[in-house]
């Protein structure tokens, strides 16, 4: 799979360089009710331990969130989000030297993370939610991450209605883009998310893996995947927890890395950076093979 090559602006960083190879982005969950670890890390020291581990084990980036973003979760005021996550940022930020971003969708949440040190936006929402988080983004010139949805967290499957999914995901966030361009954003700052799992059935989520590389050319922009433990991989496995779903998480990485994504969001960052890496040596010979 031929992927294109992006050089995304941090405030004050080097830029990231995507396409060269597939980076790992850790997910660091602040959160009491994630459906993915339990709230394992809702305590400051284990947080920080638990993001320090992710980037000795290899990661590239570490997303740190404090709400949880499963489908039928209550959002959270942006008091108690502050309370989880700024500490967090404030000490990886001092400690490690790989870029941090925030998992938010509240503008005033995004402004207090990236003073506190992270220097990328990954909205769930594409802007859909708060629209000024954009003017956030322009401001403070942070990279910006786009996923794809339709609707709140406890309506979005009810919008899971698609003609044709790859297209129609593909033109949404194109919408997204041009709500971020009009606010300032750079496009170069301006990563997209198919948002696995998010406003789609399981078949919809399996379409979009498969897409990755044909909606990284039609909007000519980076694209992350985030299939780690979602419930989707179960109509494949059979219905597990989701702590059981690394094997699954596994294969889905490996699809999003041979279809072409810049970037891999998951949870077990250790075992993951080995299956991303040998994804890039499959996908760098099959890209050099003549075909």
């Amino acid at each position: 799979m031929h992927r294109s090559r992006y050089t995304v602006p941090l405030p004050h960083r080097a830029p990231l360089q995507l396409g060269v190879r597939t980076l790992v982005m850790g997910v660091l969950n602040v959160t009491p009710d994630s459906f993915a670890d339990g709230g394992r890390h809702f305590d400051l020291q284990r947080a920080i331990d638990a993001g320090l581990g992710m980037v000795r084990s290899g990661a590239d980036i570490i997303d740190v969130g404090g709400e949880s973003t499963r489908p039928g979760a209550d959002p959270l005021a942006v008091e108690e989000e502050l309370r989880r996550v700024v500490p967090v940022i404030e000490q990886l930020a001092a400690r490690v030297a790989v870029p941090i971003s925030i998992d938010t969708y509240k503008a005033d949440v995004a402004r207090a993370a990236i003073s506190a040190g992270a220097s990328i936006i990954n909205d769930v929402s594409g802007l859909l939610y708060e629209p000024q988080l954009a003017s956030v983004a322009a401001e403070s010139r942070a990279a910006l991450v786009l996923m794809h949805t339709r609707g709140r967290s406890k309506t979005m499957y009810s919008l899971a209605q698609y003609d044709n999914v790859r297209r129609e995901i593909a033109g949404e966030l194109g919408e997204a883009i041009d709500r971020a361009v009009s606010a300032g954003v750079v496009r170069d700052a301006i990563v997209v998310d198919p948002g696995l799992g998010f406003a789609k059935k399981p078949e919809h989520s399996y379409i979009a893996l498969a897409s990755i590389g044909d909606i990284s050319r039609r909007l000519d922009r980076p694209v992350l995947s985030g299939p780690s433990r979602k419930s989707f991989l179960t109509a494949a496995v059979g219905e597990r927890a989701p702590d059981d779903r690394e094997w699954a998480t596994a294969a889905a990485v490996t699809a999003s890395v041979l279809f072409g994504a810049h970037i891999v969001r998951v949870h077990g960052v250790a075992a993951m950076v080995d299956v991303v890496r040998v994804a890039d040596r499959v996908a760098e010979i099959s890209g050099d093979s003549p075909r």
